[in-house]
């Protein structure tokens, strides 16, 4: 049977939004990788920003949702918890309303507690507590910004990211950098805002990519990519641009790990202008692409034409449901901390002696070593006791959208699969909102073959597979749901 209607994705509600400067001092702890001979951020690159989003159902404001996206790595729990207090108060939600989410640029400062005693660590909490006010700021300026929207999704490709989970063989080893043998997810989703009347607002960008074109030859603080390709969408749409990560834990930069600023830029430009190649197909909001019939011609031409919703196809739009979901999910077998302070101890005197005799490779490799060390500390003093933990995410239904978060960093497989599950449905789905200590979520067949990401992984094979089906039955819970008179 021929089809007549190409719907558009389209989610109606309340939206109000803010963005503000987030940027930390030149001088605060920057190191986030192993590798990197510095400690302090001794420049900016690009500013970092913080996005504030304000959700709601048309006719159901005590449902609020907001929506932070912040330009940083991570924080841990406790952080992010301070962080938002005020702005909890600010936007008068519950603190399961606000869900906190991360560009996850690795150039933007390593901010964990465990951080604080290093060089530039001093830093850390003042700028913190100043990040709390900026959020309460942005949430008041959010709300006063609510109002109607009509939200449109387009899809997109781009190449810019790879797969990085590469084998070396002539060393036999699994390196992390990009892999031509394998393919690697490229859809963009990009996502335009407008009043009802078609005034543009706003425009939404969710790429699943690591931003990790800047590595340890880098020492300015910066966005990585996502600074570029937000202003290539800002600058050519006049509004703002709101950047929303997904699913990379195999997938990072082709051209990365470097300490050149142009790579990066060059690698966010590629991947605004293929958003606005996706905006640029979407027809006028709050209509669908509808054939329209036959016109005799020199040949008999098939017509077609973007037509209003009707009234079903307008009360659809205007769906919302969703809310808090949790799984409980096993860790692998965890290192002892005695053994990793201990070796703590030894890769630190080596990184010394190293640095004395002027061996600066040396003195690198032991630096990373040490690197490793801490942070499995940090994960073993925050994950909860026992064998088990809660792994948190959400789910919301915007209409014909999906809105998901999730804890750590899973695999782009994840992603995948619910789109091929809920087919027309766009899937915005971000990671590391929440317990990054857990560190990374592989395919159950990516275990054993000697990859970086199985290494700081607190969970065992099969959690991944365990939350596609939870995050799963929570989106068909919620149809029910909705279908239930």
């Amino acid at each position: 049977m021929s089809t007549t209607l190409v719907p558009t994705p389209t989610s109606v509600l309340r939206l109000g939004h803010a963005q503000g400067d987030i940027t930390p001092p030149v001088g605060i702890y920057h190191r986030m990788w192993g590798a990197a001979r510095h400690d302090r951020a001794t420049g900016v690159h690009r500013p970092l920003l913080a996005d504030v989003l304000v959700l709601e159902p048309v006719d159901r404001p005590e449902e609020r949702l907001v929506r932070v996206q912040l330009d940083h790595v991570l924080l841990d729990d406790g952080q992010t918890d301070a962080a938002v207090a005020g702005l909890v108060r600010a936007a008068a939600v519950d603190r399961d309303r606000v869900h906190v989410t991360f560009s996850h640029t690795h150039a933007a400062g390593f901010l964990t507690p465990d951080r604080i005693p290093l060089p530039g660590g001093e830093l850390i909490e003042p700028y913190l507590a100043g990040l709390g006010e900026t959020l309460a700021s942005l949430a008041r300026a959010a709300l006063e910004d609510l109002d109607e929207a009509v939200v449109t999704y387009a899809e997109g490709r781009c190449s810019m990211a790879g797969n990085r989970d590469y084998h070396d063989e002539e060393r036999d080893l699994r390196v992390t950098g990009f892999n031509p043998d394998e393919s690697a997810e490229d859809l963009v989703v990009a996502a335009r805002v407008t009043a009802p009347d078609g005034t543009p607002r706003l425009h939404l960008l969710h790429y699943a990519c690591h931003p990790t074109t800047l590595a340890w030859d880098n020492s300015l603080l910066s966005p990585d990519f996502v600074g570029a390709a937000r202003e290539v969408v800002s600058d050519h749409t006049g509004t703002p641009c709101v950047y929303f990560q997904g699913l990379c834990g195999e997938l990072g930069p082709r051209d990365g790990f470097t300490g050149e600023t142009e790579v990066a830029d060059r690698n966010g430009r590629q991947l605004g202008f293929a958003a606005l190649s996706a905006l640029a197909g979407l027809g006028p909001p709050g209509h669908d692409f509808a054939y329209q019939g036959p016109v005799l011609s020199g040949a008999t031409i098939g017509t077609w034409a973007w037509t209003p919703f009707d009234d079903p196809r307008a009360e659809a739009v205007r769906r919302w449901s969703g809310g808090p979901f949790e799984i409980d999910l096993p860790f692998k077998a965890l290192p002892d901390a005695d053994q990793l302070r201990a070796d703590l101890d030894r890769h630190t005197g080596e990184q010394a002696r190293a640095d004395e005799a002027g061996d600066t490779l040396a003195a690198r490799d032991a630096g990373a070593r040490a690197e490793r060390c801490r942070r499995w500390l940090r994960r073993l003093a925050e994950l909860p006791p026992g064998d088990r933990c809660p792994y948190r995410f959400s789910v919301h239904e915007m209409g014909d959208a999906l809105w998901i978060t999730c804890a750590a960093e899973p695999y782009s497989l994840l992603a995948g699969e619910l789109r091929r599950r809920f087919p027309g449905r766009p899937v915005l789905i971000s990671p590391v909102a929440g317990t990054p200590q857990l560190a990374y979520l592989l395919p159950r067949d990516r275990y054993g073959l000697g990859l970086y990401q199985e290494e700081p992984s607190c969970l065992a094979p099969g959690c991944l597979e365990a939350v596609l089906e939870a995050m799963t039955e929570a989106v068909e819970e919620l149809t029910t749901r909705r279908q239930d008179p």
